[in-house]
Parts: C-alpha cells; sequence; structure tokens
C-alpha cells in the first residue's frame, strides 16, 4: 500500500510516495493532495534530495522501484547512466535504448518518470540544446542543471 510524505524544499513541496520497503514516487507538486504521513524511509529519501540540492551529494542510494512499461524502465535505465553534470538529447537516449526514430516516445517516457531527480530526467535537453518540458518546470530544470554543472566545474578546479 502507498503511502505519501510531503516536504517544503527549493522549488516547492516534494511528494514523496513510498511502501514499507521502497519509495515508488518522488515529485513536485503545488499542494498537499493526500494524507501526510512522513516515515524514516520517506525521512532518509528527502535528507538525501536536500543533499545533492546543496550539492554535497551526487548519488541517491534510498530503496526505490520503478513501476512502468517496458520501454519506460528501458528509457529510466538510459536516463540513470548520463553522469552527473552531463546530459544527452532526447535522440541519444532514443539511439541507446535501440529505437533511433523513439525521440517523442522518450519524451514520454521521461514525462511519466516517477521518481524525479533520482532517474535523472532533467539532463535530458533538446537537439539543439534547448531545455524541454519538465514535470517540475524549465525553472527547475535549469536549476538542476545548473547545480551539477557548477558541482562539476568546482570540483574540476580544485
Amino acid at each position: 500500500m502507498n503511502r505519501y510524505a510531503f516536504y517544503d524544499f527549493e522549488f516547492g513541496i516534494l511528494k514523496i510516495g513510498y511502501t514499507d520497503t521502497a519509495v515508488t514516487f518522488l515529485r513536485h507538486t503545488k499542494q498537499i493532495d493526500s494524507c501526510n504521513e512522513h516515515s524514516a524511509l520517506s525521512d532518509l529519501a528527502f535528507d538525501q534530495i536536500r543533499e545533492y540540492l546543496k550539492g554535497t551529494r551526487k548519488t541517491l542510494n534510498f530503496p526505490y522501484e520503478l513501476h512502468g512499461t517496458e520501454f519506460q524502465k528501458k528509457v529510466w535505465n538510459a536516463l540513470c547512466q548520463i553522469p552527473y553534470g552531463e546530459t544527452r538529447t532526447y535522440k541519444q537516449i532514443a539511439e541507446s535504448v535501440g529505437s533511433p526514430k523513439s525521440s517523442r516516445a522518450v519524451g514520454m517516457a521521461n514525462n511519466k518518470n516517477p521518481m524525479m531527480i533520482v532517474v535523472p530526467c532533467h539532463r535530458v535537453i533538446g537537439t539543439n540544446g534547448s531545455l524541454i518540458g519538465y514535470a517540475g518546470g524549465l525553472g527547475m530544470k535549469k536549476a538542476l542543471l545548473e547545480l551539477e554543472r557548477n558541482q562539476t566545474t568546482l570540483k574540476e578546479a580544485q
């Protein structure tokens, strides 16, 4: 059974869906729309998200499960292979999952991504380098990309 916890964060409200064993949903929302039940697992996930947003964590390792179609899971797995601080185009992701003409379907899989930030769909951009679509809004996408680039640049300068 899914339960939900809501947390204030830099971009508004973060909604975390979870079971007894794993986080199943992590998304930006505008309002609290169900029972707000914090747990040790939801707190762990939120703490790691906060560390990521502060630039002190690059990987998130709380337990989570992805539920979707086989194609969506292939796309989400490909997104998880994009290194921190880098981007890929929708076309590159389509090619990496063996469907070079499915850029639009990759975009739809990104749209259905239940685990924003963890499955880094914010790292996917248009072929011309433009920021296209993001469940948290383009402002959030831009901020996440800048955070990662700044942290990568900072590390390289040291």
